[in-house]
């Protein structure tokens, strides 16, 4: 894929206003140097969502979420980085040249040679070769206008329909074999790949259609779906179908119901299910799993109720909880689709199946102890085949809630389950990058406050600040959550706004933090000598506070019992002094002496 330079990158996010992209979102009002709104990502009554225009960042003190400009695209309309970074250039008039990766004009050809190929089958399903395939449609509960809606065509069952249309359009069949609709001849030349099926585009998030699925209409077609292979825009291990459509709606419900094929989420959206998504031909990968992740954190799988979809739901599992994914599974009756089962119970029915799915690690521990739990062994063997499962689920409180439920079934001791599935979790490589960051699942002390608001004065006011000591702050640091942070704060280019640079390079604790103190509320101080007596008044405070910390520590080694108590209580007194120092005391007499 091509590479975006990064001054072009850096171009774009010096011309983005992220008050006026916000703010078409999210009524902002203004309060001080930031504005303050209801937060887009979470339900809330009282607003928690900021806005700080001077850094180009936002910052949700509810939920967590932030961010800069490319981010808030990103979250609000399903985008990745480089298409929210084209689409904010594009709306700028910055252009984007190209480096690596497929041609810029390359991709501009498979695009053009797609959106053909789309009016090619969509006119061939309204024609006469089409009737059959209108006849299929109806005998599927479609009509001319859900056709429509849902772009569906038809490939004429014949070698040269696109072939044709690219030539007359002046594009090359190496072209329209780079974007998977020809394929080319032993003996020179091209022909259709899609012949005599029923046709559903693929679009990517940015809605250009990318690639198609064709459905087989004869008894004797083999095999009975046929994608368009990869191209320059396509990779099936991260497609899904429906996706642009779905993303507004998964947004709103906050969760992404994943089918397996093309008429099952048509099925699912006609049932007022607009949050579902269908693979392209492939199971779940990881960067389905992620593409998932950026978008919601609950998945509701829905596949085919026999055995090869109940195991398509337990493979899906080892894809999905290592994301830190809440997996929920419904169950159809075997040998029935989503499409059959809306046709014959309605969309009501259909509804309540989804809603009440159960979490899916549940039907690993039906099937397990379905194998048998009358012996020893036998309950030890239904353990082993869900504890690698429960091993992959991030959050230890589910994770444990999950591993208690496992034992109740199987009539086991749940420490011993427990134990099992910590082993299997220190053996494994699950991700836990984006795990709830430990400081802020640690409860906040008042040196953490004081060491937050010098961090803000020197993101705020470095070029004031007279008497900056990198190394005395680091060594302030109340514990090390907070040193690889202030590392950032103090070695970034003080004032220069480019807080929303370092969010786009930063990740996890650090990320998190970092836009907490960048967006966090707080008085203007214009005035540099203000802001110096501040930091000042703020450094005392923490030396003082480290004095205490470390005279307590001597006194507790002094009570226990040291080899070498003489120097302990040298230490100390130096301690003593230094304290005195801080608040600007004369020496003690021992000192003097």
């Amino acid at each position: 894929m091509a590479r975006i330079p990064e001054d072009t990158i850096q171009t774009v996010r010096d011309r983005a206003d992220i008050v006026d992209l916000v703010g078409r979102h999210v009524a902002l009002k203004k309060a001080g140097r930031t504005f303050k709104g209801l937060c887009p990502f979470h339900q809330e009554k009282s607003p928690s969502f900021i806005v700080t225009p001077e850094r180009g960042t936002y910052h949700c003190f509810g939920c967590g979420e932030h961010g800069n400009a490319f981010g808030f695209l990103m979250r609000q309309e399903g985008l990745t980085f480089p298409e929210a970074v084209r689409s904010l250039a594009a709306e700028l008039g910055v252009e984007v040249p190209e480096t690596g990766g497929a041609d810029r004009s390359e991709i501009e050809v498979v695009v053009r040679a797609n959106d053909l190929a789309q009016s090619f089958y969509r006119q061939a399903l309204a024609s006469d070769e089409g009737e059959g395939a209108r006849e299929y449609l109806v005998r599927r509960g479609f009509d001319a206008a859900t056709a429509e809606k849902y772009g569906i065509g038809f490939a004429p069952d014949r070698w040269d329909g696109i072939t044709g249309l690219l030539r007359r359009e002046k594009i090359s069949g190496e072209d329209g074999e780079k974007a998977g609709l020809l394929r080319s001849r032993e003996r020179g030349g091209h022909y259709d790949l899609l012949r005599g099926r029923l046709i559903f585009p693929i679009q990517d998030a940015r809605g250009r259609n990318v690639a198609f699925g064709g459905r087989a209409l004869g008894a004797d077609q083999e095999p009975k779906y046929l994608n368009t292979p990869e191209s320059p825009i396509f990779r099936k291990r991260e497609a899904f179908y429906g996706f642009p459509q779905a993303l507004e709606a998964i947004r709103k419900a906050d969760r992404a119901v994943v089918v397996e094929g093309y008429f099952d989420r048509i099925a699912l959206d006609r049932a007022g299910i607009g949050e579902s998504v269908a693979t392209c031909g492939t199971a779940l990968s990881e960067q389905h799993a992620k593409n998932l992740k950026r978008r919601t954190k609950n998945v509701i799988l829905l596949f085919d109720g026999d055995e090869a979809g109940q195991k398509a739901i337990l493979r899906s599992l080892e894809i999905l909880l290592p994301q830190g994914l809440r997996v929920r599974a419904a169950s159809l009756p075997p040998g029935v689709d989503p499409d059959d089962y809306l046709n014959a119970e309605g969309p009501e029915a259909l509804r309540a199946l989804i809603d009440a799915a159960p979490p899916a690690i549940e039907l690993a521990i039906r099937r397990a102890v379905d194998a048998g739990i009358a012996s020893p062994w036998e309950r030890a063997d239904a353990v082993a085949k869900v504890v690698p499962q429960l091993a992959l689920i991030q959050d230890p409180v589910e994770r444990g809630e999950f591993a208690r439920q496992l034992a109740l079934n199987v009539g086991t001791e749940p420490r011993d389950v427990e134990a099992a599935v910590r082993r299997a979790a220190r053996g494994g490589s699950a991700n836990d990058d984006d795990a709830l960051p430990e400081l802020a699942a640690r409860r906040e002390t008042a040196e953490d406050r004081h060491y937050a608001t010098v961090l803000r004065l020197v993101l705020d006011h470095a070029d004031s600040l007279t008497a900056l000591d990198r190394d005395a702050i680091l060594a302030l640091a109340p514990n090390e959550d907070w040193g690889p942070l202030a590392e950032v704060v103090l070695d970034s280019s003080f004032g220069s706004g480019r807080i929303d640079s370092l969010l786009d390079e930063l990740e996890g604790a650090r990320r998190a933090r970092l836009s907490a103190l960048a967006n966090e509320p707080r008085p203007d101080l214009d005035d540099g000598d203000h802001a110096n007596q501040i930091l000042a008044d703020e450094l005392s405070w923490l030396t003082r506070q480290r004095a205490k910390r470390d005279a307590a520590a001597l006194n507790a080694q002094l009570r226990g019992g040291v080899p070498d108590p003489a120097a302990l209580l040298r230490e100390k007194q130096r301690q003593l002094e230094e304290r005195r120092r801080s608040q600007d005391l004369p020496p003690s007499r021992s000192a003097e002496s």
